[in-house]
């Protein structure tokens, strides 16, 4: 499941006597966002966030390229294409676990949950007129494309593990942008997969990012957790001298003059030439002037949602399959989005001494309050219960977890709903357009994935300072 990185706000001061100045203010007590790991005494890692980071692409290669500046190299935990876990993935459809279709075989044969080969939906896909509106629904695009049965189902169940969301709702333009380019340049998704979709950032693939494509890497952690990733920048930064670091550091208003921004903090004001916001939409609307009126509206309009997080762990080996882990498609379960089976694709995080299992349920996104209620009111206990029912309901598990721990991650993840390409073009041409000292980046505008997200903060730097940075 794909979160955003940061909830920080970086100041940039220019002056005639030092080339630039930083002041990074984060407003928790600890940097990394949703990277968020918690590691045992004895040894076991549990991530309250993203578990794994894909590798594939220039946004990959980008954050390979600084895991490798950082000295992370020998920390890293790959997965292969040829792993369990990534040749393994099930969906949970009828109350069964069905493995999704992979290989020839899977393509040409009929695999339940499916009624028919998914050969015929990619054969006819290519036959399959390009559409007509400037945006559409991830559900609409798929049904149209693949048909109704792929989109209730497959897709469904994939809005739901990495948005968190309503394939309904969700912007294909914004969520799969790879997908919308391969039907505008291409007429088809088929040849857009073959022959290219579009324009990608333009990202030189460093020793350890050509490692990973040489050695077919699925996606990759870091063993002692992938918030050694916040943390090792964090050091990188704080010992470079050239960043001031403040954390508990809520941003209450931001004020600008002639001379540039004012920064109201709870202890004090930040005076700053340039900023970048990586805040959530709503906070960063809540501390505008109201002046702002229209960026302030365009902010508020892109919403979030709620994830409980709840991580297990078992004695022995409990599991009926080996696998990366299930989603759930929201005809099944409203509630219940999937569960990761952590301990298949980095056994490393397991404790040293005796054989365990980890899990991980994640339940609520757009269905949250649905479901659950207000996040205020829902309790850990309940959460738990509803989580250990799945797992002894979907894999047949009767023994009571030895250790848990239940995360509430209030507003995490971003919605992409329609029009969302819009939403983010008006503001940066309002940006624009009014000459603000101010950069968008984040999670909440261009991907929600912490590729995404990081390659989100080099693009500002760059449109600020030039390449290079």
């Amino acid at each position: 499941m794909s979160v955003p990185l940061s909830h920080s706000l970086v100041t940039l001061t220019f002056s005639p006597f030092v080339s630039l100045q930083v002041i990074l203010l984060e407003s928790s007590a600890r940097y990394g966002g949703w990277l968020w790991s918690t590691r045992r005494s004895d040894g076991a890692v549990f991530e309250h966030g993203p578990r794994g980071i894909r590798p594939a692409g220039p946004v990959g290669w980008n954050t390979l390229n600084i895991v490798a500046d950082l000295g992370l190299e020998n920390e890293i935990l790959p997965v292969t294409y040829s792993h369990v876990a990534s040749k393994n993935r099930y969906l949970y459809v009828n109350d069964q676990l069905h493995k999704m279709p992979s290989g020839i075989g899977g393509v040409v044969w009929t695999v339940p949950p499916f009624s028919r080969p998914l050969l015929l939906s990619i054969a006819k896909e290519i036959l399959v007129k390009k559409g007509t509106e400037e945006d559409e629904s991830v559900h609409s695009f798929v049904s149209r494309r693949l048909g109704k049965e792929l989109a209730d189902i497959a897709i469904d169940s994939l809005c739901r593990g990495v948005f968190a969301g309503d394939s309904r709702k969700l912007s294909v333009r914004s969520c799969f942008p790879f997908l919308y380019n391969a039907e505008q340049h291409r007429g088809s998704l088929v040849l857009g997969m073959l022959l290219g979709s579009g324009p990608t950032p333009n990202v030189i693939p460093g020793p350890l990012a050509q490692r990973s494509r040489t050695e077919s890497w699925a996606q990759w952690s870091l063993r002692r957790g992938l918030e050694s990733l916040p943390q090792a920048i964090t050091d990188f930064l704080a010992q470079s001298g050239r960043v001031e670091l403040h954390r508990d550091a809520t941003v209450k208003q931001l004020c600008l003059s002639a001379s540039g921004w004012e920064i109201h903090l709870e202890d004090g004001v930040i005076s700053a030439d340039h900023i970048i916001s990586a805040l959530p939409a709503k906070a960063l609307s809540s501390a505008l002037p109201s002046s702002f009126q229209h960026l302030i509206q365009q902010l508020q309009d892109i919403s979030t949602v709620t994830v409980a997080v709840v991580n297990l762990e078992y004695e022995g080996s409990i599991l009926p399959v080996m696998g990366f882990g299930h989603l759930v498609p929201s005809s099944e379960d409203r509630g219940l989005l999937g569960v990761v089976y952590d301990s298949v694709p980095f056994p490393q995080h397991n404790a040293p001494n005796g054989e365990s299992t980890r899990l991980t349920v994640m339940m609520g996104g757009a269905w949250f309050q649905e479901v659950f209620g207000t996040p205020e009111t829902i309790t850990e206990e309940c959460l738990l219960a509803t989580a250990t029912e799945a797992v002894q309901r979907h894999l047949g598990v009767t023994a009571s977890p030895c250790w848990s721990r239940v995360a509430l991650q209030k507003d995490c993840i971003p919605q992409y709903h329609l029009g969302h390409w819009q939403r983010v073009e008006s503001m940066r041409s309002y940006i624009k357009k009014n000459l603000l000292p101010l950069s968008l980046a984040g999670s909440c505008y261009d991907g929600v994935s912490v590729n995404d997200v990081i390659i989100s903060g080099r693009t500002a730097a760059e449109g600020l300072l030039g390449t290079g940075v």
